[in-house]
């Protein structure tokens, strides 16, 4: 259900409806607050597993507490748990509050990073994805001036590596074509604006091209999303966040989704976030609520018959 505070209630009730008899759903999170977001409507084709962890006596919708984010990371551990016992298949989840987290006490920059490390796994890729491009994150949510220093050619090669298998595996891609971003402006002109092309990505980019036919790069960022745009690729190695963010959103969020690669189970969600300001007056759409839905039960059934 995500931060309860948040549109992940509403969005969760309102997308129901669009999903019937596409599988068995299980809603993880607090009936009451299900309740106050359900307005005239019903919960249809699902099942609430209740967790009873917010307090109805003084509950509001769009505030930033504590409560609230211990509850949302209640919901995850819960997830983890019936994942990891096979009672469920996969998992969709709804928007958290990093600030409302960490007020409760979990020092995580996000969902991510808090899955990554409860399921032991040793490398994640973070894949946005609308109706008309896909990215994959080599560096996901830490400040701008952190990047370059972050950049080494075994997290580029592991971001490619996931990401070609999951394009071939869950979106049954039989020859993905990947292009690399550079991180500088015009890929760095071979040098003339910084190294990290020259240095870290380009060597990087050769190895892989021996392992994998169709990875490409590094190219200047601005030509390499257009050219993907215009479906010469079939998706985006962004060296971090907005790099990927500011395209796919402007290119209309209201089909983005985020996938976690690497993973021991499939998770996507929403591309939007808590909408403290939106939340509890019926205005949130579903429609990337939906899209996310969607996409984990076709990457699921993909990954099945691959």
């Amino acid at each position: 259900m995500g931060d309860p505070s948040g549109i992940g209630p509403e969005v969760i009730v309102k997308a129901m409806p669009f999903v019937r008899g596409a599988a068995e759903f299980l809603i993880i999170g607090d009936s009451q607050v299900l309740e106050r977001a359900f307005g005239q409507r019903k919960i249809q084709a699902c099942a609430i597993l209740d967790l009873k962890n917010v307090g109805r006596d003084k509950f509001f919708f769009g505030k930033i507490k504590a409560e609230y984010g211990r509850a949302s990371i209640e919901y995850l551990d819960k997830s983890i748990s019936l994942l990891k016992n096979k009672k469920i298949d996969c998992l969709v989840t709804c928007p958290i509050s990093k600030e409302a987290i960490n007020l409760a006490g979990y020092h995580y920059s996000g969902h991510t990073e808090y899955l990554i490390e409860k399921t032991k796994t040793k490398h994640a890729v973070m894949l946005l994805l609308n109706k008309q491009m896909r990215f994959s994150l080599v560096t996901r949510h830490i400040p701008l001036k952190k990047v370059s220093q972050s950049l080494n050619k075994r997290i580029i090669e592991d971001t490619v590596t996931l990401t070609y298998k999951a394009l071939k595996e869950m979106f049954l891609i039989k020859n993905p074509r990947l292009i690399v971003c550079g991180i500088n402006p015009h890929g760095s002109d071979n040098a003339v604006i910084g190294d990290e092309e020259n240095v870290l990505i380009a060597p990087a980019v050769k190895r892989l091209a021996k392992r994998f036919k169709g990875v490409y790069g590094p190219l200047g960022a601005d030509v390499a999303i257009a050219k993907a745009k215009d479906k010469k690729y079939d998706c985006v190695i962004a060296m971090y966040h907005d790099q990927a963010l500011i395209p796919l959103k402007l290119l209309g969020d209201e089909t983005g989704v985020n996938m976690t690669l690497g993973l021991p189970f499939i998770r996507t969600s929403p591309l939007h976030g808590t909408a403290f300001d939106i939340a509890g007056k019926s205005k949130a759409d579903p429609a990337s609520m939906i899209a996310a839905i969607r996409l984990a039960l076709e990457c699921e059934q993909n990954r099945r018959k691959a």
